[in-house]
C-alpha cells in the first residue's frame, strides 16, 4: 500500500491499576495504598435500589430499554444511530476489528495501547499516519489528553473512543453516530468511578451495532449493571457536580505537581499527565510511600496521576 509511514509494532499491554505489582515492589497490602495509577472517578457514583431480582434473575428486557432510554437522553445519541451495552468498553474494543476485513488500520501515538492490541489480533496492519481503511480516535486521548475534530474521523471504519469525554461532553463528536462506518465507545468505569461494574456501550452505525449484538448473545450485560446505568445516566444533579468537583481537583493537583518540578503536558479532569526529569525514579519516591502512580515504556519522562480524595492529598504531598 502506497502512502504509509510508520508501520508499528503492537505496543506492550500495560494498564494502570496494577497494583499488585506494586505491593510486590514495595510492600504493604491493597489498604496501605493510594492508586492514582487509573483515571477512574476516585468518589464513584453512589449505588443504590438494587433487589434480589437483580441479582437471582436473567437480565430483563425492560430493563435494558430503561437503560437504552437513559444512555440515549444522556449522550443526545442521533436517532439514526443505535445503542449496544456491553459488559464494558474492553471487550466491545476487542470484537470492533472483526467488523471489517483486516487490513490498514491508523493509531496515532501514544494512545491507549488496547485498540492496535485488538487489531493486531485480528490480523490488522498498524500505521501511525497515511491512508487506511480504519481510523481510531480515542477522544480525549489517553494519556495526553489531546481532542480531535470531525475531519480526523475520515476511513470506512471510524472508531471514536470517548471513554473519557464525560467530563468534557461539549468536545464529544456524538453527532458522528449516525455516520455510515462509525463507532463510538463509551465507558462506565471513568466518570462515574464503577470499573468494576462492567458496563460499555457502542454507539453508531445500525448494521455495525447490530453484528456486535449478534456475536455478543442475550444477556451480557448482568441485571445489577442494567439497573445502576439507568439510574446514574438519568442523575443529571450528580453529574453536573462531579464535573465541577473533578476541574477543580485536577487544577489542584496540577498547581502541587508543578510546585514540586513537574510541567504539565496534558489529560483530562480525571487523570493528569507530567514531564518530569526521570519519571521511574518519581515513580519510585511516591511508590515507597505506597502510592502507585503511572508510568509509560515509550517515555522516560511521563508520569501520569489520577486525583487524589480525602486524606489522600496530604499523603501525595508530603511524598512529593
Amino acid at each position: 500500500m502506497t502512502g504509509i509511514l510508520n508501520l508499528i509494532q503492537t505496543p506492550k499491554r500495560d494498564h494502570g491499576g496494577n497494583l499488585s505489582v506494586a505491593i510486590s515492589g514495595y510492600g504493604g497490602v491493597a489498604s496501605d495504598w493510594v492508586d492514582l495509577s487509573t483515571g477512574i472517578n476516585p468518589l464513584p457514583y453512589p449505588v443504590s435500589g438494587l433487589t434480589g431480582a437483580d441479582w437471582g434473575a436473567l437480565p430483563d428486557q425492560t430493563a435494558m430499554d430503561d437503560l437504552l432510554d437513559a444512555a440515549r437522553h444522556f449522550w443526545n445519541v442521533p436517532s439514526g444511530a443505535d445503542i449496544l451495552p456491553a459488559p464494558g468498553a474492553s471487550a466491545l474494543i476487542a470484537a470492533l476489528p472483526a467488523l471489517a476485513d483486516p487490513r490498514w488500520v491508523r493509531i496515532t501515538p501514544p494512545t491507549y495501547n488496547e485498540h492496535a492490541a485488538s487489531f493486531t489480533a485480528r490480523g490488522w496492519q498498524v500505521v501511525t499516519d497515511g491512508p487506511a481503511e480504519a481510523r481510531v480516535l480515542v477522544h480525549p486521548n489517553n494519556p495526553d489528553g489531546r481532542r480531535w475534530t470531525e475531519e480526523d474521523a475520515q476511513a470506512p471504519l471510524v472508531v471514536i473512543d470517548e471513554s473519557f469525554c464525560d467530563v468534557c461532553p461539549a468536545d464529544s463528536l456524538i453527532h458522528l453516530a449516525e455516520r455510515p462506518g462509525v463507532i463510538i465507545l463509551k465507558s462506565f468505569g471513568k466518570f462515574w468511578g464503577l470499573a468494576g461494574l462492567r458496563l460499555g456501550f457502542a454507539i453508531g452505525d445500525p448494521c455495525m451495532i447490530g453484528d456486535l449484538a449478534a456475536w455478543q448473545g442475550p444477556w451480557a450485560v448482568s441485571g445489577p449493571a442494567l439497573r445502576i446505568g439507568a439510574q446514574a445516566l438519568r442523575d443529571d444533579n450528580w453529574a453536573l457536580e462531579t464535573r465541577n468537583r473533578l476541574q477543580q481537583d485536577a487544577a489542584r493537583l496540577d498547581a502541587m505537581m508543578i510546585a514540586k518540578g513537574a510541567s504539565i503536558v496534558g489529560g483530562t479532569d480525571l487523570f493528569r499527565l507530567y514531564e518530569v526529569d526521570n519519571a521511574a525514579i518519581w515513580q519510585a519516591r511516591l511508590a515507597r510511600a505506597h502510592i502507585w502512580t503511572r508510568i509509560f515504556p515509550y517515555s522516560k519522562t511521563y508520569l501520569r496521576l489520577g486525583l487524589p480524595v480525602g486524606d489522600d492529598w496530604t499523603r501525595l504531598e508530603a511524598a512529593l
